[in-house]
């Protein structure tokens, strides 16, 4: 099991390895609008763990250009581990 780590409310959700943070990071209050990785309304800071996502998608690449500490939740699978995120 992969836990994911909302630095802003300390609220820990666990998530079977490889599955899509959207629904976790919605019900925590994460705005999404179009959910293909264009509109950016999802983007979130990852502060610890980007090892333990999923490859930076095309969607991702195109609308943040170099892959720094931010990502699109609406793009992101958790591998394994803890990952920390704050938005």
């Amino acid at each position: 099991m992969a836990k994911l780590i909302f630095e802003n409310t300390s609220n820990e959700v666990e998530l079977k390895d490889n599955e899509k943070i959207q629904a976790a990071c919605e019900k925590e209050g994460i705005p999404f609008a179009c959910s293909e990785g264009v509109c950016g309304s999802c983007i979130i800071e990852v502060t610890e763990g980007m090892e333990n996502l999923s490859e930076p998608t095309q969607a991702e690449k195109d609308f943040l250009g170099d892959i720094q500490d931010e990502r699109l939740a609406c793009q992101c699978s958790i591998k394994s581990g803890n990952v920390k995120i704050k938005f």
